[in-house]
């Protein structure tokens, strides 16, 4: 390929080796995807006639602490774009530094929140610091694997739907300048929906849309934007997200093939987002504010053409039909679906209550008012940036506890270690039970999940933000400890001898132990959890996800390469409502739907 022209969108159509080329992509996350099933996905996408492998790279994930970077494993993000190369795709690099993604933060490391006035997304200097040292260690990864070089990348997107945020006029041209003065030369590309065309765009970046619906003229609106230049859907919504406590949201097959089927017949060219959705494991799943926040769900599955778990849906087959109109050749096979089984129920063995686990955490921190998670001295002065805060103090009576909207995202309040309610963002107030004498107040405070797109993005600093009250006086001195469960953490609770086997359904919060034997080779499975109440689940200490009662999504997908053939470990963190079994599945339960074509754009966020 060296040597050769790249892509090029000098006239009406994109040009690729000096020949005209429409883009047919697709996106997935390798950080969604586990590493075992890359090779999968990819060619399923081969199959389905695409010729574009897009992909996001989320910051912090390869920056957890700042100056500490990872690119391996699950996060070797040269190795997917190499087999994406290697099974014939081109690809199109989307790598931020802010990708929304439906992903904490929009993909921002939680610790440059550090900074009191930091201004995310802006040419503030704390924000350009932590960008530029950032782009210093990426591009090194990605600049051989761009197409000048002999590689698959053929374009690489300017941030990402700036127009919807807009803050600072000089932000674009300094992204734009990071990938150029380290020698990316490939197209750049900005993407934006309808509104934020007007104010995403950067001097000498190809502007590209996002979308579902053809609506508004919005084909024709980019186009009178950018006159004698190729038209290109760099997000075409194939279905939508979820969030906590409301319907699974889907996107009939026929209405989104119609759609599809008129981009592609107006020439323009297309990328399907998603097109396989995958899961957001771990405590990563972003949350959605415009005006009320929303926590999104565990699962990705994004009513994509490959399901979460990977399997061809009718909009896959509807798709293959369509794309293979606009090929000479007969498509690839599409490899066999992955073997999943419905592994027998597991009961729980052993529990340990959450009092009793602080054992294993770091020592708490000592501090006169409460300490936001971003802000406490753990993880090598990075601060916490996931999971749950413990914040324990004294009160010497009852009456009324004010939060003040000051609890993020949402607090299990104890006396004396037991429970009597919770405080969120609707609930700012709680009675506390009259008693005599010193009582332990204690506030078990979850990130629910960080905003990831409009302008709440810059108030998202985690655990209790401010002060709280007890009736009109301030409470100090608190014990905070950190539990963001990460890793080294769950070892330690697996290797203890502190476990309980008198088990009772009321020892919550804790953990809660069973063992999954598998017999012969490890396949997929779903995780269900009828009885129990809310939290997440690890299974040989990888972090699933997070699991609610209140819905839409009832089960986690266990992705058949984390297990082992022989014993597993199954560890369940339950807040507040704890069963004895672990049950299994081998399909998801989406429960009820709504068609998101049916409804206004604005109520989807």
């Amino acid at each position: 390929m060296s040597g050769s022209e790249g892509l090029r969108a000098n006239s009406s159509h994109f040009t690729l080796e000096g020949q005209p080329f429409r883009i047919q992509g697709g996106s997935i996350h390798y950080f969604r995807v586990p590493r075992a099933y890359w090779e999968d996905r990819l060619l399923k996408m081969r199959a389905c006639g695409l010729n574009t492998l897009t992909t996001f790279v989320p910051w912090n994930l390869h920056e957890p602490e700042r100056g500490l970077f990872n690119f391996q494993d699950q996060l070797d993000l040269k190795a997917y774009v190499t087999l994406a190369a290697d099974l014939g795709l081109w690809v199109i690099l989307r790598p931020g530094p802010y990708i929304c993604a439906e992903w904490d933060l929009g993909g921002l490391p939680s610790w440059l929140l550090r900074d009191k006035d930091m201004q995310l997304r802006t040419t503030y200097p704390g924000f350009v610091d932590a960008v530029n040292l950032y782009f210093d260690k990426l591009i090194p990864v990605v600049k051989p694997l761009m197409f000048e070089n002999g590689g698959p990348i053929i374009a690489v997107q300017v941030e990402n739907e700036y127009g919807s945020y807009a803050k600072d006029d000089e932000y674009m041209p300094f992204v734009k300048n990071c990938l150029e003065s380290r020698g990316i030369k490939e197209l750049l590309l900005t993407s934006d929906n309808w509104e934020g065309l007007r104010y995403g765009g950067t001097e000498g970046v190809l502007k590209t849309i996002n979308l579902q619906r053809l609506s508004f003229g919005a084909i024709h609106h980019l186009a009178d934007m950018q006159p004698q230049k190729p038209l290109m859907v760099m997000e075409y919504w194939s279905g939508w997200f979820d969030v906590w406590g409301e319907h699974h949201r889907v996107f009939h097959a026929e209405d989104m093939v119609a759609v599809v089927s008129e981009i592609l017949e107006r020439g323009v060219s297309i990328n399907l987002y998603m097109f396989h959705g995958g899961t957001s494991f771990g405590f990563m799943s972003g949350a959605i504010d415009l005006g009320t926040y929303k926590p999104q769900v565990t699962s990705y599955d994004y009513d994509a053409p490959l399901s979460e778990a990977g399997d061809c849906t009718p909009k896959y087959h509807l798709l293959r039909n369509l794309f293979s109109q606009y090929h000479s050749e007969r498509l690839p096979e599409v490899p066999p679906p992955t073997e999943r089984r419905a592994y027998d129920t597991v009961l729980i063995q052993q529990h340990l209550s959450l009092w009793d686990s602080l054992l294993f955490a770091d020592k708490p921190y000592r501090s006169d008012r409460p300490v936001n998670m971003e802000n406490l001295p753990v993880n090598n002065n990075n601060g916490q940036s996931y999971g749950y805060t413990l914040y324990e103090t004294t009160v010497v009576h009852g009456e009324t506890l004010h939060s003040g909207n000051n609890i993020r995202d949402r607090a299990l309040v104890f006396v004396d270690r037991q429970y009597v309610g919770c405080l969120d963002y609707r609930t700012h107030e709680l009675v506390l039970p009259e008693g005599k004498g010193e009582r332990t107040l204690s506030l078990l405070v979850e990130n629910c999940g960080r905003v990831n797109y409009g302008k709440a993005l810059d108030e998202q600093r985690k655990g209790i933000v401010g002060d709280i009250l007890l009736n009109q006086t301030t409470l100090k001195g608190f014990n905070i400890f950190c539990l963001d469960m990460k890793p080294g953490f769950i070892r330690r609770l697996m290797n203890s001898s502190q476990w309980k086997s008198d088990f009772r359904s009321s020892s919550t919060p804790g953990f809660f132990l069973a063992i999954l034997h598998v017999d012969g080779p490890p396949r997929d499975t779903f995780i269900s959890l009828p009885g129990w109440g809310k939290g997440a689940v690890f299974v040989n200490g990888q972090n699933l996800g997070r699991y609610w009662f209140i819905g839409p999504q009832h089960y986690l997908y266990l992705p058949g390469p984390w297990l082992r053939s022989g014993e597993n470990q199954v560890i369940v963190f339950e807040e507040q409502k704890a069963d004895i079994k672990i049950l299994f599945a081998e399909n998801p339960e989406h429960g009820k739907t709504i068609d998101v074509y049916k409804l206004p754009f604005c109520s989807l966020l």
